[in-house]
Formats: structure tokens, C-alpha cells, sequence
């Protein structure tokens, strides 16, 4: 599943260039991703989400948007 956060006018490319402005879209996408999460049964056993920024980070589209993963036993490291 993946979730955007787009502002009224503009969007948000990269969490790296969030400004203090951002703080309640963000926070607005985190708990949408938790009711996502609820919604789709991945509360019980858990989930994680991912938020790519940047080259390095794997970000290959160009909007900020979250990644919710669940369903399984995830490994640690991630990658």
C-alpha cells in the first residue's frame, strides 16, 4: 500500500526537504497509515512503513508517499 501527502497547492517530493509547516500532513499521514494498516488486518501481528527519500533511499517517485508492509515476519536489517 502506498499513501501520498499532498499540501493544498504543492506536494511534498521528499521528507528530507519537509519544512516545520509539514508537521500535521505528516503526522495526518502516519495515523492514515495506521487506520490503512487496521483496515487491511495487519494490526495484530504488526507492520512497518517505510518512507524512501532520495537516491540512496530508493526513491524512485517523486512525491512523498509511505510504503505500509505487513502480512509476514519482516528481517533486520531492512534491505
Amino acid at each position: 500500500l502506498s499513501l501520498s501527502c499532498f499540501h493544498e497547492y504543492s506536494f511534498c517530493v521528499q521528507l528530507s526537504n519537509a519544512e516545520v509547516g509539514d508537521q500535521s500532513i505528516l503526522g495526518a499521514l502516519l495515523y492514515t497509515a495506521k487506520e490503512v494498516a487496521k483496515q487491511e488486518g495487519l494490526s495484530e501481528n504488526g507492520y512497518r512503513i517505510v518512507i524512501n527519500d532520495g537516491p540512496d533511499g530508493a526513491q524512485s517517485v517523486y512525491h512523498l508517499h509511505l510504503h505500509i508492509l505487513g502480512g509476514r515476519q519482516m528481517g533486520w536489517p531492512p534491505g
